[in-house]
């Protein structure tokens, strides 16, 4: 009756077997590809480190103005520009005003990218079942994996710094952009693309002139949630090279200084709150808009 008791196993010989076979597959492709790869991710490494350039060197008071100037676009309210820019001067008087500016340029990298990609993947998720079925699964699959094993295949074929940083943090933040793109085009009510189509409009008319615009809404609730995750990677990702806020809080950790870590954590919180607020905020104007329209 041991059986019974004891679950049955794969042989250990079998599987140490094929942990070895598997990686050691991985590293000769790594040594054969690694350079046509690294070579293929060029460009988006000059990117990033022109975004990080741009807004390292570029003078705070600007800086502050072009976000107050974006919160003012998104709000059409004072009391959210004054807390951006209040948030802003109090991590620069902090002495992390660099350090944060290198975090933002890559989590708005990172969100611009999931955005131009996510955005798609959604609408081609709704579009077409079979491949909205396999989507689900694989971002099933992104959403619940430890955020460490993205940073191994990696770092095995990239090594470390911005690049691989940055393709760790599209992977763990792109999921809700796709899965609330998809959601927003379904939740369009039934009534109004019936009228879409006694109006005789075709698919793709009744998409980018009916669904989407009333999906803005829970589009933009997934941007939001795409930029926390972003920032919720920043701190994991500084594991393998990409400097910033993160780089500290993990340095903070490793030698247990814990006030330094609680000052770039404020940072990395004041950001996420920046973000949050100029997200938010045009997502409930658009909508507000949308309703005096419709009125």
């Amino acid at each position: 009756m041991d059986w019974f008791f004891t679950f049955p196993q794969i042989s250990p010989e079998f599987l140490l077997s094929a942990k070895r076979l598997i990686d050691g597959s991985l590293k000769v492709f790594t040594r054969a590809y690694g350079q046509t790869i690294e070579g293929f991710f060029y460009p988006l490494s000059r990117v990033l480190i022109f975004f990080e350039n741009a807004l390292s060197s570029a003078p705070w008071p600007l800086v502050v103005l072009a976000f107050g100037a974006l919160g003012w676009f998104a709000s059409r309210r004072w009391t959210i520009v004054a807390g951006i820019a209040l948030t802003l001067i109090a991590i620069g008087l902090l002495g992390l005003w660099r350090d944060t500016m290198m975090t933002v340029s890559l989590v708005l990298t990172a969100t611009i990218f999931s955005i131009a990609a996510g955005i798609p993947l959604g609408i081609v998720m709704n579009r077409y079942s079979r491949i909205g079925a396999f989507t689900k699964g694989i971002l099933d699959v992104m959403q619940t994996m430890p955020p460490f094993v993205y940073l191994i295949p990696v770092v095995m074929l990239l090594g470390i710094g911005r690049v691989p940083g940055f393709i760790a943090v599209v992977i763990y933040a792109i999921p809700p952009i796709i899965r609330l793109t998809d959601l927003g085009i379904r939740m369009v009510d039934k009534e109004v693309l019936e009228a879409a189509d006694a109006f005789g409009c075709s698919r793709s008319q009744k998409l980018w002139k009916v669904q989407m615009p009333l999906a803005i809404p829970t589009v933009m609730a997934g941007i939001n949630q795409t930029i926390m995750m972003a920032l919720g990677m920043v701190v994991i990702a500084s594991m393998i090279g990409v400097q910033g806020l993160g780089l500290n809080v993990l340095q903070a950790i490793n030698n247990q200084y814990f006030t330094q870590g609680i000052l770039n954590g404020f940072a990395i919180v004041g950001i996420a709150i920046i973000f949050d607020r100029i997200s938010q905020a045009y997502g409930q104007r658009l909508q507000a808009h949308r309703g005096a329209t419709h009125d």
